[in-house]
């Protein structure tokens, strides 16, 4: 695919459009998750400890697994390959990831390996109890050579690889090294998250993503500033043959940084409930970002804004394409406003408003010469709804609607003017004469036309009422026109 540089959120969107063409090859430690609650209403009179009554528990696949679930989450297609246990644990994992429609062929199970397992014991949504169950040892020379040669096989159809180091044994002994090696002779980029403090078993990866605290544990320092954090990752850099190393941040978002440039991504300010599986969240939609043809930054700002979703979920937690694109438009404010959307992305963004409970409305037009009539058209129908969607005609449409002379202004600039209005969150275009393709596909709550019209005469209005909405009808400005305007500069011209 070609490369999306990161020029505005309609290239981050482009991106999040074609993850479902990317296949992701994911390598590393699969972990049960086991997430137990209930309320603690009295002290044990064995001993002065708490009580908990449980009321409920729910399993998810931890570890590498939580990077697999999300990849398939965000609409992505991922090939794990990894050693489990063939115990009850093990058992588990194979089935929530036959549920997901995963390949599980890569994941070999022996009866002498013990699958890792994770129980965390809740009360009141706060963590009173983790309990692990695990035996880390690294992987025998039979359970070796199947993992290699998975691994070989799935290579060949995978755009990208993940190594998801929980340091549980499935990349020890060189493991990890021989992998990279793989990957650099098949010329596939391969993207580790990583663990301990010895970057060197990672040599010659194309990049790493630890957190702030894993980046100062690697280099022998704390790190805090973006200049401590440009000093670290480029240290690694040379120390271990990385092309670049993606370090998150918390609260301060995340930095991409190689030998030559780095760039700080602010994060979104969020209520913060569970940092569980974040890093697999992060790593997933960068791996299907950088794969999609986003650039190193544009996938960080994807990546960033997934991040600072999940952290707002409880538990072991994976995010939804339509999630990411709504946390997108959040996170860029007012930058969104440079956005054109393909109809496929603006149907994300609208699935988005309605499951948060906002009102969406749709309205239409050439727009050619923006006017005061059109920002009275526009104000009164963002009065309407909570979030406005505008139909813009394309420029073919435009001339077999108004003559070959027209539209003055092209689709790009028309686009550009418009969604710079605080009354627009979102322009669309389309090729045909009508709307009505468009308003099929996003069903908006609300159709605002002008009081020109009646309703029967709406494009749309019976595909909009037939769904529950309405149609609204608003008063023009007396004598504003785009047409009456190229008259006038036609007259004082001479022409």
């Amino acid at each position: 695919m070609s490369e999306l540089h990161l020029s505005s959120p309609e290239i981050l969107h482009r991106a999040i459009a074609r993850f479902a063409d990317v296949t992701v090859l994911v390598v590393g430690d699969l972990i049960l998750d086991r997430f137990v609650s209930g309320v603690i209403e009295r002290i044990s009179p064995e001993a002065p400890i708490p009580v908990l009554h449980g009321r409920g528990e729910t399993l998810a696949v931890g570890g590498a697994g939580n990077v697999v679930s999300n990849i398939v989450s965000l609409g992505g297609k991922a090939i794990p390959v990894s050693a489990l246990g063939d115990d009850a644990a093990g058992r588990n994992v194979m089935r929530m990831f036959a549920e997901l429609g995963v390949d599980t062929g890569g994941i070999g199970q022996t009866r002498d390996r013990m699958t890792s397992s994770k129980s965390r014991f809740s009360a009141l949504n706060q963590q009173v109890l983790r309990f692990d169950e695990e035996d880390v040892r690294a992987l025998d020379a039979v359970e070796r050579a199947k993992l290699l040669a998975d691994f070989r096989t799935a290579l060949a159809g995978a755009d990208i690889v993940i190594l998801s180091d929980y340091g549980k044994g499935t990349l020890l002994d060189g493991v990890a090294a021989e992998l990279i090696a793989i990957c650099r002779e098949a010329g596939k980029p391969v993207l580790v998250d990583p663990k301990g403090r010895d970057y060197a078993r990672y040599h010659g990866a194309t990049a790493v993503t630890p957190n702030r605290k894993e980046l100062g544990e690697a280099v022998g320092r704390s790190v805090f500033a973006d200049d401590d954090i440009v000093a670290a990752a480029r240290e690694l850099i040379a120390a271990n043959g990385f092309d670049f190393v993606v370090a998150t941040r918390s609260e301060k978002g995340m930095s991409v940084v190689d030998a030559q440039s780095a760039r700080h991504i602010a994060t979104q300010a969020r209520e913060v409930f569970d940092v569980s599986g974040a890093g697999d969240t992060v790593i997933a939609s960068f791996a299907l970002a950088l794969a999609a043809g986003a650039d190193r930054a544009a996938a960080a700002a994807i990546a960033n804004a997934a991040g600072g979703v999940v952290v707002g979920k409880r538990g072991t937690a994976r995010l939804t394409a339509d999630e990411l694109t709504g946390a997108l438009f959040r996170s860029h404010g007012a930058v969104h406003k440079d956005a054109i959307l393909d109809t496929a992305t603006a149907q994300r963004l609208v699935t988005t408003w309605k499951q948060e409970g906002l009102t969406v409305g749709f309205t239409n037009g050439c727009f050619d010469i923006l006017h005061a009539g059109h920002v009275s058209l526009l104000n009164a129908a963002r009065s309407q709804c909570d979030r406005l969607v505008l139909g813009l005609n394309s420029d073919a449409s435009v001339r077999r609607l108004k003559g070959p002379d027209r539209p003055v202004n092209d689709q790009h600039d028309r686009a550009c003017v418009l969604a710079a209005l605080a009354s627009i969150d979102a322009v669309v275009l389309f090729e045909e004469d009508t709307p009505l393709k468009l308003i099929e596909a996003l069903q908006p709550d609300i159709l605002v036309k002008g009081a020109d019209y009646t309703v029967d005469q709406v494009v749309g209005a019976d595909v909009v009422q037939k769904a529950g909405g309405r149609v609204v009808l608003v008063d023009l400005v007396a004598g504003k026109s785009t047409t009456g305007t190229i008259t006038k500069l036609r007259a004082r011209s001479g022409t």
